[in-house]
C-alpha cells in the first residue's frame, strides 16, 4: 500500500515550521525512531528555507511545494520544490560550505546535511525555472501502512 501527501504554501519563512511539523506528522504512521525523525524534519527544514531564501530571495509571493510517498516497506520519497530564480552550477551548490548569500550569514551546508541524513538527495535546477529536490529514506523499523 501506498500513501502520499502533497501541500503547498506561500514562500513565507514562518511556514518553514509548519512544513517541518507537517511533513514529520504524516510520516509518523511509519513508526520511525526518533533520530530518523529528527533527521526527516531537518532535511525538510533545510530544503524549504534554500526555496524560500535562495529561490525566491525572500519574496513572499513564491510557492513551495512539498510531496511526500510513503511505501508500506517504509521507503519515503520526498520531493521539495519551488519555482524560483534556479541554481546556475548546482554541483558548486552542493559542495560544503558554499553559499550564494553569504551577507545573510549562511553556513552553506544545507545539502551536506541532506546528504547526510537522508539514502539519496537528487537536486535539478535551471536558472529561471526553479530548483527541485528529492529526497530518499528507508526507515528502519517501520510499521506496514495496512496496521
Amino acid at each position: 500500500m501506498r500513501n502520499e501527501m502533497n501541500i503547498q504554501f506561500s514562500s513565507l519563512s514562518q511556514n518553514e515550521s509548519f512544513a517541518r511539523v507537517t511533513v514529520a506528522s504524516f510520516i509518523a504512521q511509519l513508526d520511525p525512531t526518533m533520530d530518523e525523525l529528527t533527521e526527516i524534519k531537518t532535511v525538510v527544514s533545510e530544503a524549504v528555507t534554500n526555496a524560500i531564501i535562495h529561490g525566491y530571495e525572500n519574496n513572499p509571493s513564491g510557492t513551495v511545494y512539498i510531496s511526500v510517498i510513503m511505501e508500506e516497506d517504509g521507503f519515503i520519497d520526498m520531493t521539495i520544490r519551488d519555482e524560483g530564480v534556479g541554481i546556475g552550477d548546482v554541483e558548486e551548490a552542493r559542495q560544503p560550505l558554499y553559499t550564494s548569500k553569504p551577507e545573510l550569514e549562511r553556513s552553506g551546508m544545507g545539502f551536506t546535511i541532506m546528504e547526510n541524513f537522508m539514502d539519496e538527495v537528487e537536486v535539478s535546477s535551471q536558472p529561471g525555472t526553479g530548483t527541485t529536490v528529492r529526497l530518499k529514506k528507508h526507515l528502519t523499523n517501520s510499521k506496514a501502512l495496512c496496521n
